[in-house]
């Protein structure tokens, strides 16, 4: 594994700026990986781990630069909780670790830096220096991964009668004796909705 300086260059390089929750991102992600004993998960390991992420904010960015864990390649799972947290699963043990930010490192940061200008530079500095202890709690967790969610996975594609579009892994309802894409069976859950009311 890389050094956290190496590694927060290339978050930044990546991300377009360093900032706090970068280098939360990074420590997050770093200490999931040592938990699970996944040293090299951008090699020998890549198959081994799936991410899921609870918030979309930098760390996010900065805990797929560490793990390899991307969307395209189904190995990083978004759960918009709003939680700066991360669970962390071997593939081939079948365990876990969720890692959770504590809330009290802002106010140890601040407490630590008074001397640093900003909230930003202050909590920056806390999460290079601060043990994982300080930054973080553990949870052994359990995850099960279905199947048809795991990297690599292939699936029958479909055509929806309803929109004509092409749907993947599954991502459909039987209804009438049709295979009807989630957009056209729940309109209502769509995050988005037609201009022309016709379409």
């Amino acid at each position: 594994m890389e050094s956290l300086d190496k590694l927060l260059e290339q978050a930044e390089a990546a991300h377009g700026h360093l900032c706090a929750g970068q280098i939360l991102g990074v420590r997050m992600a770093l200490f999931g990986l040592a938990r699970l004993g996944i040293a090299d998960p951008h090699g020998a390991d890549r198959k081994r781990l799936v991410t899921f992420v609870e918030i979309d904010r930098c760390a996010t960015d900065a805990i797929g630069l560490v793990t390899g864990c991307r969307l395209g390649k189904r190995a990083l799972k978004f759960r918009d909780w709003g939680k700066m947290a991360a669970t962390f699963v071997d593939l081939a043990c079948g365990r876990g670790v969720r890692v959770i930010a504590l809330e009290n490192s802002r106010e140890l940061a601040s407490r630590l830096y008074p001397h640093l200008e900003n909230r930003n530079r202050q909590q920056m500095q806390a999460y290079r220096d601060l043990p994982d202890s300080d930054l973080f709690r553990e949870q052994s967790v359990c995850v099960t991964v279905d199947p048809a969610d795991l990297p690599g996975y292939k699936a029958e594609r479909i055509v929806c009668p309803r929109c004509g579009e092409g749907v993947n892994f599954g991502r459909f309802v039987e209804t009438g004796g049709q295979q009807i894409c989630l957009s056209c069976a729940y309109p209502e859950q769509r995050y988005w909705k037609p201009s022309d009311p016709r379409e």
